[in-house]
């Protein structure tokens, strides 16, 4: 149930305004190229900047051992208030409405702080009130009990024994009892955009009776509390449950000093029966708590198991121990030797562990560490798992010159002096304070604040420590001014001399404070510090100059009888701001030049950028939560400006001669402003830089591993450093100068070449920056892991592996940033919202992450949307024809598979040129150069780098072909059916088809154009081609590879053209081709067909009649000489299977082209073919008597071979003789007429009482040889008298022979239609010569006798 808690007002409601997205939209830049390299370089500057910042400062642990030394006491105290490390930030006062609690002078009231719920509660006798101390007058009251209340505390509760609501318990302690009260804690947004916490309290029932006043009670992470007995000074224990058990009441005191084997009284009652226990204090991080006894011994224990704790160690005899680190010390007295306080070190703060701070009334600070040795100190008992004994390891002495709160607000700003001009330091004032009597400590990342009271009724004095980082820092100090002279004393010799070693002992400004009433409790404000991501170097945690510009300072608040003052720790850049202001009123410069040898250059010239620029924690006081930019005056900004610039100094060059060479290689050291620029940046980016862009979420899905909070304010802070330095572009510029000398003006030019080269690099990531987080924001607000889960399962892995640095300056970045975009924009599309908006946005806030092309593509994708959903056909076309337009101006960068997807929606569209023309552009603009199409022109050799640009290119004209397949099978379609239906006129497949046609053919692309003709042939288009002739077709078909197919078209293209003579230059080089698998049949018709195209040459084209004639006679050489071998090869083909190896060359017969020579020599002769060889002679036209004669005579043998019967030689001589006659005949090479004529009269004359007369004679007539050649060839065997024919009887035969020879001569001279005209016939010759053949013939050869009258009567009849 709801505690009866009554609020005095109520909760004002929250604005509806939303900051964030303004400030988001304001926030842009003009899209600029990614430069890679230049991001990765600037990146590395940053991480080397993280780097130093890491090293510059020790950790507290560190600072305190630095010096080699036990004890230390080294104070920096400046008596100007420009140099005090606090300063009270405000007060607010007690609201007036508590006072009329106050009825009656007898009253008991208490108080204290509650920071984790921005609370002080104070009682008043029975009645609680919880004061909403940031809200200054809003007061909780709860009066439900009627005992005093004296102590309340704020504790974690148990686990899983609350509704989830209930996040703390409140124990409220009275003189009789301890109360538990549960409190829900909700974040409610305030008019000024502050988060407040509004608490609503519950009853618990959890209440215990006791007869011990409890005080001091702590809680631990898992819910125990622990609790000081205020009489008896033991450690209790409040135990509850969820219910009684026979084992436990619901609620029980434990007291752990007392009984039981986990009793500690005898470690008290070894020392003195009065000591007691009045303090504890939990350590939360190590999960143990500690106790401070009246005796100033420190307890160490760690809750173990239920209902019981570890006690490790007890640390008594501390004076003693600490007299004998400081021996001599006049702060160490027995008599003012008291611990007043315990506080927790953090352990991010010490490497070396040190875990614990002790504070004494009079400021002496000792810090505990775990024992590295095995030997413990007395009392203690063996160390539980993790947790070592501790020991004392460092003495802080008090400060001897504290000056007086009321002497520090009489003192006077120093004189004007000049830059460099001798320093000076206030003189130490005449009352100094020493600290006495402080009752209040707290301490907080290396800060320690103290209250005592002062000197003054109603005030207190507040002493206050920090580290003084100018002293233990390695900040690069040239110029380190002198400490100001204070007595230190000597911890070896007990007396007070000035010291200087070689390391630095730790050194701590120190001041005190007045703030008005008595202080009842003091408590850090709780603040966010800046995440630091894995793999970024850390910085120490009392490096404030690392985190003062990305986390609110350390603040205090104290709680007074008068109110809460909040004290606010004054950083080096507040420090700065007042020189500054000093500077800009009275002239001072020795502050500013005193600040910058203090700090280093380098440190100065950050902080003037950051003021100079503005910044959302530059303002403490006005701003101490950040959230919005804080500038300075304009008239303190120009003045950091002309500090930043005057002190930045130049870049310097520095040469290393390398030896063994005539190279010189140098580098730049960069000026202050280079280096402050980098260092600022790198240090406003250090939160996330390295971190891991999403982290796994609780529902599975990835979320933004930075907190939305956390990204506005660095991209604020970047955007009002980017736009400093774009008004101020001069900074980074080098001022004129006289060099000395022409080789020192080239050095300087080199230094300032590399420094500005730097500053632009820097330049480029500080805007990339920008727009990262300007994108990383937008996509969070989009449901960043709803947007990844849509990604394609590599994308997802590649965000999830990438950092914040890698989505910036790597290529993977650009990758998962374009998926990102790409979910958004069609998450955006598939709701049917304009992509307008976001596309804008994009543009204007991440434009290099989304580029002008981009949103080129997405407003295209939305016409195409838009022309899908409209039915009126012209704005169907107009949509279409804008997306076309945006599409291919945006072509550069559009994916293929986007491609792909947008050529099928122009296809279910019907939009032809779409389809077409859009893949032709990617090809083009994908190939920019052209490289791609130059490798197609070389043939695209292997291994060659281009290869890929030409495999782009041929996915998309694969899609333009896709485009041309949909519209050819829309028209098939609708022809199928056009029975049935008609077809709306805007999508008429055949239209569309015809459109898309002529689109493709008109393309200038002579790749494409290829592919295309390619695929027309393939579906068997290839006449409908050549009829079209189109400008690339014959470079096509003469490109390689070739192929038959191509050849064949290319001579027929020629042949359509007009070119006929080109034509057989193809046919020609087709027939004798050897890379193609050709039957000699067609090698012999492609030859056949080459000369018909060459005969067809028109003689008055292009002047080449007698190249197109020899060209003919070669080509019909060509054809005779493989129609010779189709013969040997029909010839011998019945033998190819005869063996292998003839089977083998016979084959090749078949397979090309041979010469004559090749045939004669490889196959007329091995194979012994007389004919084939008489055939070779006379295609060749060789005339070799010497060759042919054996060629018959083997003829004549082999028939000799054959038979011995005369009558069947003459048979078969006649079957042989006359067909080589009629294909020979007249060709001496291959017919010798006489030597054959002489071999047939020969065999005649052998056989002449066999054969018939006229038997040579009719063989050569029926061979085709004239009758006046044969005439004569007998005749001249009949008068030559050489034998055989010196013989009678074979004269007469002869005779014989030219008597039918005669006959049949006349005979056939004198037939109608004779081919033999009579006018040939030589009729005196014959008639004288018949006389001659009468008068010198036999008697006996009446046959012959009556043949030679008969010729000479018919001479007479017809001549």
């Amino acid at each position: 149930m709801d505690s009866p808690f009554s609020h005095s007002r109520p909760f004002a409601a929250s604005s509806s305004t939303n900051p964030t997205t303004s400030t988001r939209q304001a926030l842009g830049s003009k899209p600029t190229p990614v430069d890679l390299p230049a991001l990765q370089n600037a990146s590395h500057v940053l991480l080397e900047q993280l780097s130093k910042d890491a090293q510059i400062i020790p950790d507290i642990g560190d600072a305190l051992t630095a010096s080699g030394s036990q004890a230390s006491g080294s104070y920096s105290i400046f008596a100007d208030d420009t140099r005090l490390p606090f300063q009270k930030r405000k007060f607010t006062g007690i609201p007036d409405g508590l006072f009329q609690y106050y009825d009656t002078a007898n009253l008991t009231s208490h108080m204290g702080l509650m920071p984790e719920i921005e609370r002080a509660w104070i009682s008043i006798d029975h009645k609680l009130f919880l004061w909403d101390y940031n809200d200054g007058k809003e007061i909780a009251s709860f009066m439900d009990q009627p005992d005093v209340i004296t102590h309340v505390a704020l504790v974690q509760p148990k686990r899983g024994l609350f509704i989830d609501d209930i996040t703390s318990l409140l124990v409220i302690c009275t003189p009789i009892s301890v109360l538990l009260i549960g409190v829900a804690i909700a974040n409610q947004p305030t008019l000024d955009n502050r988060p407040r916490k509004d608490i609503k309290l519950y009853a618990t029932d959890l209440t215990i009776s006791t007869d011990i006043e409890m005080s001091s009670v702590i809680g631990t992470p898992d819910g125990r509390v622990f609790m000081c007995g205020q009489q008896d000074g033991n450690l209790y224990e409040l135990h509850y449950q969820a219910n009684e058990s026979w084992f436990g009441k619901r609620v029980q005191l434990i007291n752990h000093s007392v009984g039981g084997v986990q009793s500690i009284l005898p470690r008290f009652a070894s020392t003195s029966s009065d000591e007691r226990i009045v303090a504890a204090i939990s350590d939360l991080k190590r999960n143990c708590f500690y106790t401070l006894s009246s005796r100033s011994t420190i307890s160490y224990y760690t809750p173990s198991g239920d209902k019981s704790i570890h006690h490790i160690q007890s640390l008594s005899s501390l004076y003693k121990s600490a007299q004998e680190k400081a021996p001599g010390s006049p702060a160490l007295t027995p008599q003012n030797f008291l611990v007043i306080s315990i506080q927790v070190v953090d352990p991010s703060e010490s490497r070396l562990g040190v875990q614990l701070v002790a504070i004494t009334t009079n400021g002496v600070r000792l810090y505990f560490a775990p024992s590295m040795g095995y030997g413990y100190s007395f009392g203690s008992s063996s160390a539980s798992s993790g947790h070592r004994p501790l020991q004392l390891v460092h003495v802080r002495l008090p400060p001897l010159n504290l000056i007086h709160p009321d002497e520090q607000v009489k003192l006077h700003r120093p004189a004007v002096s000049s830059y460099g001009g001798p320093q000076t330091h206030p003189q130490p004032t005449s009352r100094p304070f020493i600290v006495t009597s402080l009752d209040n400590v707290c301490y907080q990342d290396g800060l320690v604040v103290g209250a005592q009271t002062g000197d003054t009724d109603g005030t207190d004095y507040v002493l206050c420590f920090s580290p003084d980082l100018t002293r233990i820092g390695n900040l690069g100090q040239l110029n380190l001014p002198q400490q100001p002279q204070q007595p230190q004393f000597n911890l070896t010799y007990g007396q007070y001399e000035n010291i200087t070693t070689n390391r630095p002992p730790l050194t701590e400004y120190a001041s005190l404070i007045a703030i008005p009433g008595r202080t009842w409790a003091m408590a850090p404000v709780p603040k966010t510090s800046t995440f630091i991501p894995a793999g970024t170097p850390a910085p120490s945690g009392i490096n404030e100059l690392a985190t003062q510009f990305g986390e609110s300072p350390n603040q205090f608040m104290l709680l007074t009888n008068s109110g809460i003052t909040f004290i606010v720790k004054r950083r080096a850049v507040d420090y700065l701001k007042a020189v500054l202001e000093d500077l800009q009123l009275e002239g001072h410069v020795q502050s500013i030049v005193e600040f910058r040898d203090s700090f280093g250059r380098d440190q100065t010239c950050a902080m003037l950028l950051a003021i100079a620029s503005g910044n959302t924690f530059l303002d403490p006081i006005a701003n101490p939560t950040g959230g919005a930019i804080s500038t300075a005056s304009p008239e303190i900004t120009i003045v950091a400006k002309q500090a930043f610039y005057d002190f930045g100094e130049r870049p310097i060059w520095t040469e290393r001669v390398m030896y063994g060479t005539a190279e010189n290689k140098g580098s730049a050291i960069f000026s202050g402003r280079r280096e402050g620029f980098a260092l600022y940046f790198a240090r406003l980016v250090r939160p996330f830089w390295k971190a891991k862009l999403t982290a796994p979420g609780p529902s599975g899905t990835q979320v933004l591993n930075a907190s939305e909070t956390l990204l506005l304010d660095v991209q604020k802070n970047l955007f009002a450093l980017k736009d400093f330095l774009t008004r101020n572009p001069h900074l980074f510029h080098s001022s004129p100068s006289e060099p000395t000398s022409s080789r020192t003006l080239v050095t300087e030019q080199e230094a300032w070449k590399a420094e500005q080269n730097s500053v632009s690099e820097l330049q480029m990531l500080l805007t990339r920056s920008i727009e990262a987080l300007s994108f990383v924001l937008l996509l969070s607000d989009y449901r960043l892991g709803e947007l990844i889960a849509k990604c394609e399962a590599d994308i997802q892995k590649l965000i999830a592996a990438q950092t914040f640095e890698d989505l910036i300056t790597t290529q993977h970045g650009i990758t998962i940033s374009r998926a990102l975009v790409n979910v958004v924009i069609d998450q955006q599309i598939g709701q049917q919202i304009s992509v307008d908006t976001i596309s804008d946005i994009l543009q204007h806030r991440c434009g290099s992450f989304c580029s002008t092309d981009d949103v080129l593509l997405y407003k295209a994708k939305e016409n195409i949307r838009k022309a899908a959903e409209t039915r009126n056909p012209t704005e169907r076309q107009r949509y279409l024809a804008e997306a076309l337009r945006l599409f291919s101006k945006g072509a550069r960068i559009l994916e293929f598979e986007k491609l792909r997807e947008v050529i099928g929606d122009f296809q279910q569209l019907n939009y032809a040129k779409g389809a077409v023309t859009l893949p032709l552009i990617c090809a083009q603009l994908q190939d920019t150069d052209n490289a791609g199409m130059e490798c197609w022109h070389a043939g695209s050799p292997a291994n060659d780098p281009r290869l890929e640009l030409v495999s782009q290119r041929g996915r998309c004209y694969d899609l333009v072909l896709d485009s041309l397949t949909v519209f050819e099978d829309n028209c098939a379609k609708v022809q199928a059916v056009a029975t049935t239906g008609t077809v709306p006129p805007l999508s008429d497949p055949e239209t569309v088809r015809s459109h898309a046609y002529e689109l493709a053919f008109a393309s200038e692309d002579e790749m494409f154009h290829s592919t295309l003709y390619d695929w027309l042939i393939g579906r068997g288009l290839a006449d409908d081609l050549l009829d079209m002739r189109p400008a690339f077709l014959e470079a096509h078909l003469r490109r390689d590879p070739a192929t038959v197919q191509k050849f064949q078209l290319l001579w027929q293209f020629y042949v359509k053209n007009g070119q006929p003579l080109r034509a057989a230059e193809v046919l020609g080089a087709l027939a004798e081709s050897t890379q193609f698998d050709l039957h000699l049949d067609a090698r012999i018709e492609y030859l056949t067909l080459a000369v018909a195209n060459a005969k067809s040459h028109p003689i008055s084209i292009g002047g080449r009649h007698e190249t197109a004639i020899a060209f003919l006679t070669d080509l019909e050489e060509k054809l005779d000489v493989a129609q010779v071998q189709l013969e040997i090869y029909n010839t011998l083909l019945p033998h190819v299977n005869d063996a292998p190896e003839v089977g083998e060359r016979i084959k090749s017969l078949s397979t090309r082209l041979f010469t004559m020579t090749d045939l004669y020599q490889k196959f007329a002769i091995p194979f012994d073919l007389p004919a084939i060889k008489l055939l070779c002679l006379h295609v060749s036209e060789h005339r070799d008597e010497s060759v042919v004669r054996p060629i018959w005579d083997q003829i004549f043998d082999e028939i000799m071979e054959e038979t011995d019967d005369a009558k069947e030689r003459s048979d078969i001589i006649m079957a042989r003789i006359i067909p080589l006659g009629q294909r020979f005949y007249p060709s001496e090479s291959a017919f010798p007429l006489r030597f054959i004529a002489t071999l047939l009269v020969r065999f005649m004359l052998v056989n002449k009482d066999v054969l018939p007369a006229g038997w040579a004679a009719r063989i050569l007539v029926q061979c085709g040889v004239r009758f006046a050649e044969i005439w004569d060839l007998l005749h001249e065997m009949y008068e030559s008298q050489v034998p055989p024919f010196n013989a009678q009887a074979n004269v007469q035969a002869v005779s014989s022979e030219i008597a039918i020879l005669l006959t049949d001569w006349i005979t056939e001279a004198t037939r109608p239609q004779a081919a033999i005209l009579r006018a040939e016939l030589p009729v005196g010759r014959v008639d004288s010569a018949i006389d001659q053949y009468l008068s010198e013939l036999e008697p006996t050869r009446t046959e012959t006798k009556k043949l030679y009258e008969q010729a000479k009567r018919e001479l007479r009849k017809y001549w």
